[in-house]
């Protein structure tokens, strides 16, 4: 099936209960000071997970306490993370909260627009207009799968950041491997745009009602169809949805199509995961076939007491969507839904090497005043890479530039900068950078070495000379000392700098 369209009739038996534990994960509140508990459940403050950024508590009256306060950050610094630990290779539910408050003062009524990064991939921009307009938080959440032991949560500033970005709350909630698992998370997260429990006019089912805290908005048709509550009893699903959204739906009893206009929004042009909830015990048979936007998605779905789901992993769609239910000629009864998903397939764009992100941890903690958009991915996503980095392309990505020239940096170099086998220029001229240069002799296709105008002392390691690649090595206006290593006098093809310095024979220029 070219669009990988499946019914699940429910063959696992896998319970649907009423009573969860509390999903696992952690539940971080920006911006808090200590920690807290709200409905039973642990909220840990931030700051053990950022580095940036002020916390500030809204004085205005909020709907749940985790709204009360958020974390604020600079947007002049074009990037900043929280850095969440994980387990490799778990699925996590991933939900960012934002309720502006006002915080950025009376010249700024309306809350900014920026980015929401996670690890190397841009998710989706922030626009919380609308909602806090209307008094709301607004929540975006996200189906990632961990690829290491740390995920990178981080704010952007983009061009229409006009004022400081925020953030209220951030979840990372562990998933049962079974959920959603036709999804390739190796190349793809699932982008959440819309999850609704139909006939629903109550309050949002989540947690405990959701194991997993998944949040089911309620959705009322239109006066052509009904709303009702039905004794059922669902399980098998994989994606484990809670029975309770299976207690109301939208539908009729006559023999007649239900047109079904949902998501409201327009779907930006892209390929969805949608997944469709039936159950259904009452007396007489409902068969019908269903169709988005006149495409036949599934046909004769029969819907039973136990559930049914159907879902279609990469399914086109763009714009208006209507989803219909056709009664099929053998149906006794008319069509009916009890729930939807719709999730924007979100291609992941890669992650910088594991090996360059290690090393430039070292040659951070090693500078006293690293730049401060050094946080999260430092390659990805391109316009996001750090300051004084430059990255190669491909499936493979490694920083091949380390140009911080001229940043009044303090500190010295670490030794693990030899670690990024991919640097091709190093230029960290004109600062004020002390102690020994590094062995460099790991950096095979290194080319440029510009490190005058600091204040490096000791001896050039000769095992820069051994470096077939190098075209320059600039090391004037130092404090280094000893004879100059003899294999990079007169090399050919080497332009060697060396005056300024202390040496024990003459300078090469």
């Amino acid at each position: 099936m070219s669009l990988f369209l499946f019914l699940l009739l429910l063959l696992l038996f896998i319970p649907i209960s009423l009573s969860q534990a509390p999903p696992r994960g952690l539940l971080i509140n920006c911006g808090a000071q200590s920690e807290a508990q709200f409905d039973d459940r642990t909220w840990l403050p931030d700051w053990s997970f950022v580095s940036s950024g002020s916390p500030k508590t809204l004085t205005s009256p909020v709907l749940f306490p985790t709204l009360q306060t958020l974390r604020s950050f600079p947007r002049q610094v074009k990037k900043h993370c929280y850095n969440v630990p994980t387990y490799r290779g778990a699925k996590y539910l991933v939900r960012t909260t934002y309720f502006y408050g006002g915080v950025n003062g009376v010249d700024h009524p309306s809350p900014p627009v920026f980015d929401q990064i996670l690890d190397g991939t841009l998710w989706s921009v922030v626009n919380t207009t609308g909602d806090y307009a209307n008094g709301n938080s607004t929540f975006y959440e996200g189906v990632f799968m961990a690829q290491g032991k740390i995920m990178n949560l981080c704010i952007g500033s983009n061009t229409y950041t006009d004022s400081d970005p925020f953030i209220s709350s951030l979840e990372f909630l562990i998933l049962e491997d079974s959920l959603y698992n036709t999804t390739d998370f190796n190349s793809f997260g699932l982008a959440l745009f819309a999850r609704h429990s139909f006939g629903n006019s109550g309050s949002p089912i989540r947690y405990p009602d959701d194991q997993f805290d998944r949040i089911w908005v309620p959705f009322e048709q239109s006066s052509s169809a009904i709303a009702s509550t039905d004794n059922v009893s669902v399980y098998g699903f994989w994606n484990l949805p809670p029975a309770k959204i299976f207690e109301t739906h939208v539908g009729s009893e006559q023999l007649e199509s239900l047109e079904l206009r949902w998501p409201t929004a327009l779907l930006p042009s892209s390929k969805y995961y949608i997944a469709l909830y039936f159950a259904d015990n009452t007396v007489g048979s409902r068969v019908f076939n269903i169709s988005v936007n006149g495409i036949t998605y599934y046909h004769n779905l029969i819907v039973i007491p136990s559930g049914s789901v159907v879902f279609a992993s990469q399914w086109p769609l763009s714009g208006p969507t209507t989803i219909t239910l056709t009664p099929d000629a053998s149906s006794t009864r008319g069509p009916l839904i009890n729930a939807g998903e719709v999730f924007y397939l979100l291609p992941l764009k890669g992650r910088t090497s594991t090996r360059d992100v290690i090393a430039l941890e070292k040659v951070k903690e090693s500078l006293r005043n690293p730049p401060p958009d050094w946080n999260g991915d430092p390659c990805m996503p391109q316009q996001y890479s750090w300051i004084g980095i430059t990255c190669s392309e491909g499936p493979r990505i490694r920083v091949v530039t380390l140009n911080l020239t001229g940043m009044d940096l303090s500190g010295s170099l670490s030794p693990s900068v030899a670690n990024m086998t991919a640097l091709t220029n190093i230029w960290l001229g004109n600062n004020s950078l002390t102690g020994q240069i590094p062995d460099l002799s790991s950096l095979k296709m290194l080319e440029t070495l510009h490190l005058e105008d600091n204040q490096f002392s000791g001896e050039i390691p000769s095992s820069l000379g051994n470096i077939s690649s190098l075209q320059e090595v600039f090391l004037q206006n130092n404090n280094l000392t000893g004879p100059i290593p003899a294999n990079l006098i007169g090399k050919p093809g080497l332009d060697v700098r060396t005056s300024g310095n202390n040496f024990l024979s003459p300078p090469a220029s």
